[in-house]
């Protein structure tokens, strides 16, 4: 039996050995306020503390998975209420969103399984990539706009050396922001599988069931394993690393230059791109 519960923007399904977590604000493109990602985050902790689920499915409501950060938002919209309006403020407030969370999502000890359709994008890349399996429809794409939009070198945890495992093609995400359909994705090792929409759900679910098999103890430290070989690495330092560049980066007046032409645009940071900066 399932146990459903609907929070302010996710869903958490219960139904053992699965844990279902669903994004679930359509109408904003999924896109990660600070409620989002404290809900995620506080669903995963729940998750790891239940005896009986041994997977955790992370999917999406809406036409795509996750359009990434709000990128703007009106006068009487706060997204982010704990940023402030110091830099101090904003580094506290940026690592308790968006380094924190992230880190503790590549650490969650259970196994975990995207599920992601249409878009994945910016900051929704390290809810769609980060997780231990990654599965696509034929209709997803991936973009990671903030360099070319934004003027940030990043997420503040930059998963991509890690995930790509080649510098050609690091450079060429972070820097070109190319947009990725499934196939290519696939090509260049960020997913694990895909499948036609329609056969999308089916297909992850039999995944979760086959993972919910084996014992938990096993999966476990299966899990543990591949993480620690990561992090010796240096992976682990490398993400918090990117996190304090991001912050830095963000006080530079050419920075916020880009940023400022790309608020006045009125348009999205994917169309933001493909159309140009007004240079006038």
């Amino acid at each position: 039996m399932t146990e459903r519960r609907e929070l302010e923007s996710v869903i958490y399904e219960r139904e053992p050995p699965i844990a279902r977590i669903i994004l679930n604000r359509p109408d904003k493109a999924n896109t990660k306020d600070a409620t989002l990602v404290q809900e995620v985050d506080a669903c995963l902790h729940e998750a790891d503390r239940d005896k009986e689920i041994k997977v955790v499915i992370l999917k999406a409501n809406g036409k795509g998975f996750c359009g990434g950060h709000v990128a703007r938002w009106g006068p009487d919209e706060n997204p982010y209420p704990d940023f402030g309006d110091t830099f101090e403020d904003l580094y506290k407030g940026t690592a308790d969103l968006f380094l924190w969370p992230t880190l503790y999502l590549w650490e969650f000890s259970k196994p975990t399984i995207s599920q992601i359709h249409g878009y994945c994008m910016g900051g929704g890349i390290y809810l769609g990539l980060l997780t231990d399996f990654c599965v696509a429809s034929d209709d997803a794409y991936f973009q990671m706009p903030l360099a070319q939009s934004l003027g940030e070198p990043g997420g503040h945890t930059m998963i991509e050396p890690w995930l790509l495992m080649n510098w050609h093609r690091t450079m060429d995400w972070l820097l070109l922001a190319p947009t990725l359909s499934a196939q290519e994705a696939l090509e260049w090792g960020l997913l694990n599988k895909v499948v036609p929409r329609d056969d999308l759900e089916e297909t992850v679910e039999e995944m979760a069931r086959k993972i919910g098999q084996i014992p938990l103890t096993t999966s476990m430290a299966v899990k543990n394993s591949v993480k620690r070989a990561y992090e010796l690495m240096g992976m682990r330092v490398h993400l918090q690393v990117s996190h304090l560049l991001t912050n830095m980066v963000g006080a530079a007046s050419d920075v916020q230059e880009r940023r400022r032409k790309l608020i006045e645009s009125g348009m999205k940071p994917r169309d933001f791109i493909e159309g140009g900066p007004d240079e006038s």
